[in-house]
């Protein structure tokens, strides 16, 4: 972009609209319910929406189903305005359910937290029916009985809908993994199909009065990265963000297949970009939520998808599996790039190395989101920017994203670090804690309501965003600890010896305010701590010393991503 016509706020600039097309400065998101969006996007009624373990869903089935589910719902005591604890994984009946909720006016609830975060987040919510999985077990029934006033538990087998005798043997290992012998049982627990049988007695109103911008999901985030928050969201926010996502993995007159393995749906991301937008892009949407993160290998060589969510723990299993053939063609794969968590050079590098290797064209790309964003924020990067040092790409185009400083609301230039803030249609309702969303989502001097999304980062002219490090994180005597810089120093100093390596950065105990950090590192054979720290030292800045170096023997994950919260835990608890 001519620096001339820059006025060193991006908010005013925009200047990541130059990558788009024209015809998207007019872009306006329809405005209208989850269901008619569903409709009016779909190809055609007789044509296959979702694919379960054998089984074929077409477009007039799913909303059959929910129309089904949303009379049920009304049977058994559901209201406008209630809120529908779901305990599923990525099943076809949770799609049903969702939208079944939203024509009877109420919200789901989900939550995959320990038992005792789940029982309490269904007693907040006030709800006696949940929904669960049928290897729920009677301890947990009872958890929900005694600590949350459930009075009636539906139970989903997960071979329903699937056709059993096509499953392969390691998704059946994998159910049957779920099982105990503590299975619930009891007069409050009703299978799925005894739960649709309600809906023929009915006889009184089933739909409430359309309303997009009502509540219709709620999600906590998963904590690795601090506290779980109950994060709101209703059609008119989720749809926000899938009009804009339509285009990617775009296959014109070829329909795309969009594999969703193992995550479950109690992740806004997971919902709003790996079931709904798919299914509303026309893409064939495969189901595959049972299958051992160990065997994602299996199901990729099986199912063959040209576009699979790859977060970084499906990345680094699936390169060090040992039953993909060294020749084995991924070329089907049109698509890939990580999410959940920025990946550090070295991440990045052996990701696209691993593709290419195995027939892949595409450059493998990052982007960023959060859930109180409804999941995506950005697009990737355009083909001049390499990634790489925290690129993560370009807003999408109906947001607004720029650089303030932390905890105000100035607006930073290019180039500076500061908070990364988002506006757009995607933002979240609210946390279901007023003080917290009124410290997240804050009225600017423009008139637009911002998200503050607590990562700092910056933007460059082109409109490029670097996420770096969450939260500010100074040490004691100068210089603040970025954690993405740190590794990128490490990598791109080519230390021999590390095999893969990630900071970790906790409070200090004799310095309230202020923060240290520690370095695990992946050491190839026959390498100690001795060997590498020279390099260690010298690739980075004395304020960037780490207090010590640990030694894993891989990178641990917590839920899906690097496990900084729990290695955090361990040296706070080892530092007191």
């Amino acid at each position: 972009m001519n620096m001339k016509t820059l006025t060193g706020k991006p908010s005013i600039d925009r200047p990541w609209m130059q990558y788009y097309p024209k015809e998207f400065q007019q872009l306006q998101v329809p405005q209208c319910t989850l269901i008619d969006y569903l409709k009016k996007m779909m190809p055609g009624e007789d044509v296959t929406a979702i694919h379960y373990y054998g089984t074929d869903i077409a477009w007039k089935d799913v909303f059959k189903d929910a129309e089904v589910t949303a009379k049920a719902l009304r049977a058994i005591g559901y209201k406008e305005g209630d809120q529908i604890p779901v305990f599923l994984r990525a099943v076809p009946q949770f799609v049903s359910l969702l939208l079944a909720a939203e024509i009877i006016g109420a919200s789901l609830l989900c939550r995959d937290n320990t038992i005792e975060e789940n029982v309490e987040a269904v007693r907040k919510s006030g709800a006696k029916v949940i929904f669960a999985h049928d290897f729920l077990t009677q301890e947990e029934m009872k958890a929900y009985a005694e600590g949350a006033g459930v009075e009636k538990v539906i139970l989903l087998s997960p071979y329903h809908t699937a056709d059993c005798e096509v499953m392969p043997e390691h998704i059946h290992a994998c159910i049957k993994s779920q099982y105990s012998d503590t299975r619930a049982e009891g007069e409050i627990t009703m299978t799925w199909d005894e739960f649709l049988a309600l809906a023929d007695t009915y006889t009184g109103e089933v739909h409430a009065e359309e309303d997009f911008n009502r509540p219709l999901f709620r999600a906590y985030t998963s904590g690795s990265t601090g506290p779980s928050k109950q994060v709101i969201h209703s059609a008119a926010t989720m749809i926000g963000v899938m009009y804009q996502m339509a285009p990617y993995g775009s296959g014109g007159e070829f329909r795309p297949v969009w594999m969703t393995t193992i995550l479950p749906p109690s992740l806004v991301a997971v919902v709003v970009s790996m079931i709904l937008s798919p299914m509303a892009s026309n893409k064939l949407l495969i189901l595959d939520p049972f299958c051992d993160v160990e065997d994602l290998d299996l199901e990729l060589m099986r199912y063959k998808p040209n576009l699979w969510p790859l977060i970084p723990m499906f990345v680094e299993l699936i390169m060090k599996s040992k039953r993909i053939p060294e020749d084995y063609d991924m070329s089907h794969i049109v698509a890939a790039g990580a999410g959940c968590e920025q990946f550090n050079n070295g991440q990045l590098k052996r990701a696209q190395k691993f593709f290419e290797k195995h027939g892949c064209n595409f450059i493998f790309t990052s982007s960023y989101g959060q859930s109180e964003a409804g999941s995506n924020i950005t697009f990737p990067s355009p083909a001049q920017y390499p990634y790489g040092n925290g690129n993560i790409g370009i807003s999408m185009p109906l947001n607004n994203m720029s650089i303030f400083k932390p905890g105000t609301t100035e607006e930073l230039t290019y180039n500076e670090v500061g908070e990364v803030c988002v506006t757009g249609p995607g933002n979240m309702l609210g946390y279901d804690n007023p003080e917290a969303t009124a410290k997240t989502l804050i009225p600017h001097e423009d008139g637009e309501t911002w998200l503050h999304t607590g990562d700092l980062g910056y933007m460059n002219e082109d409109g490029i965003v670097y996420v770096l490090t969450r939260g500010d994180s100074h040490r004691f005597g100068g210089g603040n600890l970025i954690s993405l810089v740190m590794e990128n120093k490490l990598i791109d100093a080519k230390i021999k010896g590390i095999k893969d390596e990630f900071v970790v950065i906790i409070p200090d105990k004799d310095h309230r305010g202020y923060y240290l950090p520690y370095l695990y590192v992946v050491l190839k054979d026959g390498y100690t701590i001795d060997d590498i720290k020279d390099g260690v030292y010298e690739a980075l800045d004395e304020f960037e010393y780490p207090v010590d170096i640990k030694v894993l023997n891989e990178r641990p994950f917590f839920h899906f991503k690097t496990n900084r919260i729990g290695l955090t835990k361990k040296l706070q608890a080892a530092a007191n």
